[in-house]
C-alpha cells in the first residue's frame, strides 16, 4: 500500500468515528433531556413516568397511589354494581 491509500484510510476512519461520536451525543443527550421531562412526583415522592395523554394535553392526571389494591378484580362485585343491585 501505498501512503496516499493508507492517508485515505485513516481519514476515512476518522470521519466515520468522529460523525459516529456526534450522533452518539446527540442521542444520548435528547434520551437524557426527554428522560428528565418525562417523569413525575407522586405524594409519596416516587417518580413516576407521566402518561402520554398528560404529556400532549397538559391536564394533570390522577395516578393510583403505591398502597392501592393490584391484581386481578372481580368485576361483578364493583362497588357500582353492588350499589345498584342493593337498590332493586
Amino acid at each position: 500500500m501505498n501512503s496516499d491509500t493508507v492517508q485515505i484510510v485513516i481519514g476515512t476512519l476518522q470521519g466515520l468515528l468522529s460523525s459516529t461520536g456526534f450522533v452518539l451525543v446527540l442521542f444520548i443527550g435528547f434520551c437524557v433531556i426527554v428522560g428528565f421531562t418525562k417523569l413525575k412526583k407522586t405524594s409519596g415522592d416516587a417518580m413516576v413516568v407521566k402518561s402520554l395523554e398528560e404529556r400532549v394535553s397538559h391536564h394533570v392526571v390522577e395516578y393510583l397511589p403505591p398502597t392501592a389494591p393490584r391484581g386481578p378484580a372481580d368485576q361483578l362485585k364493583a362497588p357500582e354494581l353492588l350499589e345498584a343491585a342493593a337498590r332493586k
